[in-house]
């Protein structure tokens, strides 16, 4: 007669040698972009005016309440009243500071952290200290993906356009728009926030009556949003 005990006993092994198996196989399936994801989307957000408008807005949390993103995403604050969707909430957001499209890029929003679940309320997103490098792989994210790119070199960039936006990411179509984050995958930090394309002339010689075609995207740095956000 055969030993039933025995049987379960083996049944019970084999069943948790599988499902530690399984696990080993999600874990090792995990790629490094979405350990990446897992690391910087939470700090994500999208932002909407009080008159919605058609296009996504983004922004990044940067902890205790705080919310930065580009200044033209959210309009001038006497025109808004906006709101930061994070962790599966729509929140009020109220003007701490804002710059303008044509300086600094820059605006800085406060939402009230006791909203938000622990998990999140409690971290903070340290800016990028080491200044960008060309080639250097970087990290865009929004709420809904994060996309690999590279540092882009000024020195491909129109030299009137260079003078002013010298901080570019070479992948223009894929990554995320106006407000979303770059991020330095290795020191996991904000590099930087992303304020417009660069376009440049499809015709040869500066033809200004050519199609303009994207050839990159330029974001607002850590040291100017780190000089911005400091409050007296």
């Amino acid at each position: 007669m055969p030993n039933i005990g025995l049987f379960r006993s083996c049944l019970r092994s084999a069943a948790l040698v599988a499902l530690l198996s399984a696990s080993s196989a999600v874990a090792a399936a995990q790629s490094p972009q979405d350990a990446l994801a897992d690391k910087f989307t939470p700090f994500a957000v999208n932002i909407d005016r009080a008159q919605k408008q058609s296009w996504p807005g983004y922004g990044i949390y940067l902890g205790e309440g705080l919310v930065i993103t580009a200044s033209h995403v959210v309009g001038h604050a006497s025109a808004g009243d906006p709101s930061v969707h994070i962790a599966g909430k729509l929140l009020k957001a109220k003007f701490v500071k804002e710059g303008a499209f044509q300086t600094v890029d820059l605006t800085l929003l406060r939402i009230d952290p006791a909203s938000l679940p622990a998990s999140l309320g409690l971290r903070r997103m340290p800016l990028c200290e080491a200044p960008p490098q060309p080639g250097q792989p970087v990290i865009t994210v929004t709420p809904q993906a994060t996309v690999p790119s590279r540092i882009m070199a000024p020195q491909l960039l129109p030299p009137a356009v260079r003078e002013k936006f010298d901080t570019v990411i070479s992948d223009v179509e894929t990554t995320g728009n106006s407000g979303s984050g770059v991020f330095d995958p290795a020191r996991q930090c904000l590099m930087g926030i992303m304020s417009r394309k660069i376009q440049v002339p499809a015709g040869r010689n500066g033809d200004a009556s050519a199609a303009m075609i994207d050839l990159a995207k330029y974001f607002v740095p850590a040291t100017q949003i780190r000089a911005f956000i400091k409050l007296n």
